[in-house]
């Protein structure tokens, strides 16, 4: 509830005032009974009730009219938001280069898992898909608004899961796939890899284009630190190894940059270089922060005026008080 005209209440003070003032004036005695007996036996208890509750039909009234003319109002509010959310689509590279160990504390899979679930968890009100890719690129988890299940999906991931080798054409090839049909205002492809594209039939460039055409845009991100970094092989009887080449030396993580941005700039995305788990953490920060979704509130206020109710209320209470005092006691001087 407020107040229309809530300067109106500063006169409860002058009601107060005046209260004390005339309850300090009763009490003053003004002539000097000795005795008052002789008048207690004058004394009509139903009269005298009457009496005091027309003075305190007199006091409500008057408290009321000062509420009145304040012009309390009732406020419903309603509050409505509609959203137009964007429809994302993860692209992970699980080749086995992502178990390479430049990223702490584990490898580049484990901080990316990781770092794709917070993102996820920073989305409200967007549909989000997941495809992987490794040698051969597929769709893992359609479009959907049930974060739960995605997250699931992620944590069961595996490195080599897609085959040996990188198809990164293949990879936004299905990422396409899922967000043809869609009709969101703004469709994102999110693509992570740390590899250059050796398999598949799909060229990366004309992959972008085809993402262009359809109104889809690619951020492209390219993880590891550089130089490369050695790829960990695990072996049944050996345990953990190291890919070597033919010569013997150590087989090396080789990122194609220069396909990468080009990607991006074809759709109108942005190329990121993700060093290690924290700079790979600030690229999903940024991305969250340039793909938000837009929301519109409409705020409704409906106002119920008490105005008159309580203007009629004074009005009753007045002809209520009037008639005790005027009909039914009636002073005698």
């Amino acid at each position: 509830m407020r107040f229309a005209e809530p300067l109106f209440l500063t006169l409860f003070l002058g009601i107060f005032a005046a209260f004390f003032w005339k309850r300090k004036r009763f009490f003053m005695p003004t002539i000097l009974f000795p005795d008052v007996s002789a008048l207690k036996q004058l004394e009509n208890t139903r009269t005298r009730w009457l009496a005091k509750g027309v003075e305190t039909i007199r006091i409500i009234t008057l408290v009321l009219i000062v509420i009145t003319l304040a012009q309390p109002q009732l406020i419903d509010e309603n509050k409505r938001q509609s959203e137009s959310g964007i429809d994302i689509l993860l692209v992970l590279d699980v080749s086995g280069s992502m178990n390479a160990e430049d990223f702490k504390p584990k490898n580049r899979f484990h901080v990316a898992q990781q770092t794709i679930k917070n993102f996820i968890n920073s989305r409200k009100s967007d549909r989000i898909g997941l495809a992987v890719f490794g040698g051969v690129a597929f769709s893992q988890v359609p479009l959907t608004l049930d974060y739960r299940i995605l997250n699931q999906a992620i944590d069961r991931l595996k490195v080599g899961q897609a085959g040996d080798g990188t198809a990164v054409g293949m990879a936004v090839a299905t990422g396409i796939n899922r967000l043809k049909q869609s009709d969101a205002k703004s469709k994102v492809i999110i693509l992570l890899t740390d590899g250059e594209n050796n398999r598949g039939n799909i060229d990366p460039i004309k992959s972008a284009e085809m993402a262009k055409t359809m109104g889809i845009k690619i951020y492209s991100i390219g993880v590891g630190k550089e130089g490369g970094a050695r790829i960990p092989i695990y072996h049944p009887n050996f345990g953990k190894r190291y890919a070597r080449a033919i010569d013997g030396s150590y087989v090396l993580t080789k990122l194609d940059e220069l396909t990468l941005k080009e990607m991006a700039v074809i759709t109108g995305g942005d190329y990121f270089r993700a060093r290690n788990e924290k700079e790979l953490s600030e690229v999903y920060t940024t991305i969250d922060a340039l793909e938000q979704s837009e929301i519109e509130t409409l705020h409704y206020e409906n106002i119920i005026d008490l105005f008159p109710t309580l203007l009629m209320i004074c009005l009753i209470l007045i002809l209520i008080e009037r008639f005790i005092a005027h009909v039914i006691l009636v002073t005698v001087p």
